[in-house]
């Protein structure tokens, strides 16, 4: 149950519960003074601020109600669930819910009556956040266990999927892969993707209920059997690439691809006893805060770190305004046992502030100044902050940002040169408009460019019945010539000028004239 007031998150320390003070306050030699230390949130249980999401929306039972059967009992179908009825409803909600002594309350879905067309939900739980899983992912399933499914992984807030296990009572038949175990991974194979029987095969026992995708047995590779030589651990997440982010997530997934089958084939004659319920998931981890808080609040329907270190954001992904000496970085657990708080300083005007666009720095002499050098990300300027010309300044992004200068992007054709002003509009040649001068003002037409209109319907009139030709030329009619045809071919010097020539015609009237020939020949044929 998500809880509507803001509260701290430090309960329930389990796996890794040190790096839980971020800093302390100490006397040195210099007078009294903040020291810093990498700290993080203490593990919870992060089923409290989950939202979850069935799909499709038709999968959960009881609308239309419908009966069912269990394996125990597969023709004594005499269990009903029934959506408009509270005590017979099994909405996703009861996944989460507190369950009293002996009395398990669960979401289901429909029965697999349309068998052999695929039984198939998906299950979405959403933080809104990155969270680092610290304990075994735990589902609870009653009625059977699925016989195939998978558990997959978002890290941009469910834009992008991954695989994170799969299960199956048949790993090659399912997904054409080995059968493996995690107690069976090495180190240097900790965060594979392994598919594992373990779960999926019928016991015939409403006692085998779990599912887990164990996390403890992946930290248990480096930190021993009962995780006692948690300094191991914490050395190799800053060491391994991909470990750390391995143990982290914004959204999980569970794909149930085939329920329980009782250890037998499907019987057709009874579909009503395979279908998918689930009691309960467990999911322990903490705030991913980059080892920059000790704490996280859950805030207006989100979890949100309590930065330290002069850092800001929902995960404290970046330095405060006013500290950006240098670049943000996250804190490390290295060296142990307190690791490097890499904490954001504000700038010491006696060296020079790039921004982050910049490594080097020169002193010029002769103007007694330091200035960044090979400044990136298109910027410019003593300290980087200006954007190089073409390029123009992302209002919605920080001096510090890698994206803080955008492409001008002016047509080449249209512009002065590849410039814009502060809002990104171009510097158009004359006759040209538009933010990167690829349109043409009123009276003028483009053709690689922008010109004068020649003719057009309101001031530039062609005359003696002459037509506009998209804004270039007039085509005069026979006998009459000149830009606007405001002149006639008969100067008065031609006394059979009749201005019906044929070497007058245009060349509409040459075509309609050889069409009006043609029709006369084939009609004397």
């Amino acid at each position: 149950m998500l809880h509507h007031a803001a509260f701290l998150l430090h309960c329930l320390p389990l796996v890794m519960g040190q790096y839980d003070l971020c800093k302390s306050w100490v006397t040195t030699d210099d007078g009294p003074m903040w020291e810093f230390y990498a700290c993080q949130p203490k593990a919870v249980q992060m089923k409290d601020y989950v939202t979850v999401k069935v799909d499709p929306s038709e999968i959960t039972c009881g609308n239309p109600p419908e009966r069912f059967c269990t394996h125990e009992n597969p023709y004594m179908c005499s269990d009903e669930c029934d959506a408009s009825n509270p005590d017979l409803a099994h909405p996703p909600k009861l996944m989460f819910d507190k369950e009293e002594e002996g009395l398990a309350t669960y979401w289901q879905s429909v029965t697999w009556s349309r068998y052999p067309e695929p039984l198939l939900a998906n299950i979405t739980l959403s933080w809104n956040k990155s969270i680092e899983l610290t304990d075994d992912i735990v589902v609870t399933f009653e009625y059977g266990r699925p016989t195939v499914m998978m558990l997959e992984k978002s890290l941009d807030n469910g834009r992008t999927w991954h695989p994170y296990q799969y299960y199956a009572d048949d790993c090659m038949e399912a997904f054409g892969m080995q059968a493996r175990r995690v107690r069976e991974l090495s180190a240097t194979s900790a965060n594979r993707i392994i598919c594992t029987e373990e779960y999926s095969r019928w016991a015939g026992s409403k006692k085998e209920k779990n599912v887990r995708f164990e996390v403890r047995d992946r930290f248990a590779i480096f930190a021993g059997p009962d995780l006692r030589n948690m300094d191991n651990l914490y050395t190799r997440l800053e060491s391994a690439k991909g470990l750390k982010e391995f143990f982290t997530v914004t959204d999980l997934r569970m794909r149930l691809l085939r329920p329980a089958l009782g250890g037998t084939y499907v019987q057709r004659e009874n579909l009503y006893k395979y279908f998918y319920a689930v009691s309960n998931i467990e999911v322990i981890g903490r705030c991913k805060c980059n080892l920059h808080a000790n704490l996280c609040t859950f805030k207006e329907g989100s979890l949100q770190c309590e930065c330290e270190h002069n850092t800001t954001g929902q995960d404290c992904g970046r330095c405060k305004k006013n500290f950006r000496s240098k670049s943000w970085r996250a804190g490390s657990y290295l060296p142990l046992p307190n690791g490097s708080p890499n904490v954001c300083a504000a700038p010491n005007f006696g060296n020079c502030e790039c921004y982050g666009h910049s490594t080097r720095c020169s002193f010029i002499d002769f103007l007694n100044l330091v200035t960044c050098i090979s400044c990136k990300h298109n910027t410019r300027g003593q300290h980087c902050q200006h954007c190089r010309l073409g390029y123009y300044r992302n209002s919605s992004a920080e001096l510090d940002d890698e994206n803080v200068c955008i492409d001008c992007n002016c047509n080449r054709i249209g512009s002065v040169a590849n410039r814009c002003n502060d809002t990104g509009y171009c510097d158009c040649k004359e006759g040209v408009t538009g933010p990167k001068c690829d349109d043409c003002l009123p009276s003028y037409y483009w053709r690689q460019g922008c010109f004068p209109n020649v003719c057009d319907d309101e001031l530039l009139l062609c005359q003696n019945g002459g037509t506009c030709y998209e804004n270039q030329r007039c085509l005069c009619p026979p006998g009459f010539k000149g830009v606007l045809c405001e002149q006639s071919k008969c100067d008065g010097e031609h006394k059979d000028c009749d201005g019906a020539s044929s070497t007058s015609l245009s060349p509409a009237a040459f075509l309609l004239s050889s069409l009006a020939l043609q029709l006369r020949h084939w009609r004397d044929l």
